[in-house]
C-alpha cells in the first residue's frame, strides 16, 4: 500500500523536519481538500499525525479527526500522543480504523500488549522510530524523538510478537522530512527478520525510485508525506509506480 500522510497542528496541515517543532512548514489551513484529492487519486488508507495531541493529549483534535473520517471513504490510521485506553476509545469513536502507538509501547509494554489482545492486531500499529548508531544498530526513540531508549528495534518487536503484532511503522529519524531517500537497508533487514510483519516504511521518500526500491525488497507499505505536499511526484504517479497498491 501507499499511504498518504498529513501532520496536523491547530487544524492546519504542517510538516516538521526530524520531528522538530521549531522547523515547521505550514502547507494548508484546511486538510479536507487534500484528503479529497488523495481519495480521488485512489488511496485506500490515510495516515494522520495529531501533533497537538502528541504534545498534550488533552488538546487532541478529535473534532477535526471526526470531520476527516466522515468526509472520506479511505481507512484512517492516527498517531500522536496515545497514552491510555481512553485515547484509543476516543479515536475509534471518531471513526479511526487503526491507532498508531509509539512511546507508550516502549514505556508500558504490558499495557500495549493488552491493547493488541483486546482490539486485535489490525487495530494497532506500532510506530517504532529509530536512531541508528555507528555500528548500524537501530535503537528506538521516544517522547517525540527527544530521547533514545536502550531497546533495539528487534528487541521491541520480539516483545510484541507473542501478542499478535502485525503492523509496524518504522521511521529512520535522520531521514524524516529531509527528502533524502529511504533507508532501504533498514527495511530489507526488517522484512528478512520478520516476514510475518506488515512493514510501513516512513521517512525520506523523495522520488518514485524510492518506491521502486521499497517494493523490490518486499516492503508492504510506504508513508508519503512531504514528497506529495511539495510536488516531488503526484499520488497518481506513485500508484502507477507501485502496482496493486
Amino acid at each position: 500500500m501507499l499511504i498518504p500522510a498529513l501532520d496536523l497542528i491547530n487544524g492546519e496541515v504542517v510538516r516538521l523536519q526530524q520531528g522538530d517543532f521549531a522547523r515547521q512548514t505550514t502547507f494548508a489551513s484546511n486538510p479536507l481538500p487534500i484528503v479529497a484529492d488523495y481519495q480521488q487519486a485512489g488511496a485506500q488508507w490515510l495516515h494522520l499525525v495529531d501533533l497537538d495531541g502528541a504534545r498534550d493529549p488533552a488538546k487532541r483534535q478529535l473534532a477535526l479527526l471526526k470531520d476527516i473520517t466522515s468526509a472520506t471513504t479511505m481507512n484512517v490510521q492516527v498517531g500522536g500522543g496515545i497514552r491510555s485506553q481512553a485515547d484509543l476509545e476516543g479515536l475509534f469513536n471518531a471513526g479511526v480504523q487503526r491507532v498508531v502507538v509509539g512511546s507508550v509501547a516502549v514505556r508500558e509494554p504490558r499495557l500495549v500488549q493488552q491493547w493488541l489482545e483486546t482490539y486485535g492486531p489490525d487495530a494497532i500499529v506500532l510506530a517504532l522510530d529509530v536512531n541508528i548508531d555507528a555500528n548500524g544498530v537501530a535503537y528506538v526513540a521516544t517522547h517525540g524523538w527527544q530521547e533514545t531508549s536502550e531497546l533495539t528495534l528487534n528487541q521491541l518487536i520480539d516483545a510484541y510478537l507473542p501478542y499478535g503484532l502485525r503492523h509496524v511503522l518504522c521511521t529512520d529519524i535522520s531521514r524524516d522530512g529531509m527528502l533524502s531517500g529511504c533507508n532501504i537497508a533498514l527495511y530489507r533487514q526488517l522484512k528478512t527478520d520478520y516476514p510475518q510483519i506488515q512493514v510501513q516504511a516512513s521517512g525520506g521518500v523523495a522520488g518514485l525510485k524510492d518506491l521502486e526500491l521499497l517494493q523490490a525488497i518486499g516492503c508492504d507499505a510506504a508513508i508519503l508525506g512531504k514528497a506529495l505536499l511539495t510536488g516531488q511526484f503526484t499520488l497518481e504517479e506513485a500508484l502507477i509506480c507501485w502496482p496493486n497498491a
